[in-house]
């Protein structure tokens, strides 16, 4: 496209905006300000290295023509300012509260990125130094978080600032449901489940006296003189305790390794990862009502059910990582093979009546590592997966690569996109027909139509690209899941 005409779309663009503008504020799309760079298609790249004097930045892309500038003058780039964290690995997006919560592995910080001044602040104060899973809730409120090195959950209550360890050896995962008030924590190799429960004055009285008068259920319950949060392990209802707590024997699974949310809310899907994650068992999905495990105080409700009758969904594919989209829930996983080799799959789940079809073949991966699953226009389905290049796919010399594009409507995989090396994020630019992926420490731009790789010369970084999100999403649904 030619400069001029470049401009001239550009300025009917912006034109578009101020006709809706109003008390000397310009809006742009469901009554957001316009932000400072002027973009309204905005791509948010964290990027690792950037220079020898900065460990982490920030840059924001123009995914409406493809540029990592403004569109009639090169020199002239974007990012978020205030941004300091060492090393970003994730960024959570939420378009409807025009945030993002980038974290950092290289210092642990969290950071909450305001979209529409296009800033950062401070991290999230109170976090260990490393986390290995990492969630702000929807309202801001809470921040939870498993830190593997010090063997314990965070949780940051922001509201009563307060910050609370809660001891469990080996916990690597956290899952933290849309509403903000259920957290699941998982341990690496084990076969149990947990979850956190905020204590009301009484409970704080009664548990007050150490380890002996904690429910239990409880495997921790901080600070121990004065507990306000208490980690419970998920128990069958076979008895009640001295406060009227269900309890009776730890209900097990198959490696678990987090949780996914119906869309009421009720119900958590637990993803057994079996084989992947050195299990026994089959791969399969662990239905447990949340009412018990609502930790705001007061508002707990109902019971687990009771040993040996959870309902259980096999996945034949393998369950590491999920997307759930109505009534269906998209589960991927690595299958082990009689070779030795784990091969990646997909497994389309109806939530209507809970039966899983068959595996469908995708991109392999690393057992362990994270994956990552967002849907994106023309009813696709993008996934990305990490050292493809251990899998059976490159070890019996067939066609390979990390990403995946798959046909939600035909059920099919529309192709694997040729080995560009790790992609660690996917971004869905709603509307425009095309993805942003970060591949191999790289930029990359693919269309929703038929997987064609763009142009993407105008936005590569100096640096290593490790996530992204497209800013401008109209729902937080637009978030790659990790």
């Amino acid at each position: 496209m030619k400069k001029s005409s470049l401009w001239l779309s550009t300025a009917a663009a912006l034109t578009v905006a101020v006709i809706v503008a109003g008390c000397g504020k310009t809006f742009y799309v469901a009554g957001r300000s316009l932000p400072p760079s002027g973009l309204v298609n905005r791509v948010l790249v964290a990027v690792q290295n950037p220079g020898a004097l900065a460990r982490g930045s920030l840059q924001i892309m123009d995914a409406h023509y493809d540029v990592r500038f403004r569109y009639n003058n090169p020199s002239i780039t974007f990012s978020i300012s205030g941004f300091g964290g060492a090393l970003p690995i994730t960024i959570q997006n939420m378009p409807e509260e025009q945030i993002g919560a980038v974290y950092a592995y290289g210092d642990g910080s969290f950071t909450t990125i305001d979209y529409q001044k296009e800033t950062g602040g401070a991290g999230q104060q109170g976090l260990p130094n490393s986390s290995s899973s990492v969630f702000v809730t929807r309202n801001q409120g809470y921040v939870i978080a498993a830190n593997q090195t010090s063997h314990v959950v965070t949780v940051v209550d922001r509201a009563a600032g307060l910050t609370t360890f809660l001891s469990l050896p080996g916990v690597y995962r956290v899952s933290v449901n849309p509403g903000g008030s259920v957290f699941t924590a998982f341990v690496q190799n084990s076969d149990y489940a947990y979850y956190g429960l905020k204590l009301n004055n009484s409970q704080t009285l009664q548990f007050s006296g150490g380890p002996t008068t904690w429910p239990s259920a409880a495997v921790d319950c901080e600070p121990l003189n004065t507990p306000k949060w208490c980690l419970l392990q998920v128990q069958s209802p076979d008895n009640t305790d001295r406060y009227g707590m269900y309890y009776g024997r730890p209900l097990t699974f198959n490696r678990p390794v987090k949780a996914m949310f119906s869309n009421d809310g009720s119900i958590a899907y637990v993803l057994n990862c079996g084989p992947e994650c050195g299990g026994a068992a089959p791969a399969s999905i662990s239905l447990l009502p949340t009412g018990p495990m609502i930790f705001q105080q007061n508002q707990q409700s109902g019971k687990f059910p009771v040993l040996g009758s959870v309902t259980n969904i096999p996945v034949p594919g393998g369950a590491s990582n999920a997307l759930i989209d109505s009534s269906t829930m998209y589960v991927i996983g690595q299958q082990l093979l009689p070779d030795g080799l784990f091969t990646g799959n997909l497994t389309v789940v109806n939530l209507s009546n809970n039966s899983a079809g068959s595996a469908i073949s995708i991109s392999d991966g690393q057992p362990g590592t994270i994956s990552r699953i967002i849907e994106a226009d023309d009813d696709t389905l993008w996934i990305g997966m990490q050292k493809c290049t251990n899998g059976e796919r490159f070890a019996k010399g067939q066609p390979y690569g990390c990403l995946t594009m798959f046909n939600t409507s035909t059920g099919k995989v529309s192709l694997i996109e040729p080995y560009l090396g790790d992609a660690t994020g996917i971004a869905d630019c709603t509307g425009l027909h095309k993805v942003y992926v970060a591949e191999g420490g790289q930029v990359y731009i693919y269309t929703t139509t038929d997987g064609t790789s763009l142009n993407n010369f105008y936005v590569t970084v100096t640096g290593t690209a490790y996530d992204v999100a497209y800013m401008d999403g109209l729902t937080d649904a637009n978030n790659t899941v990790y």
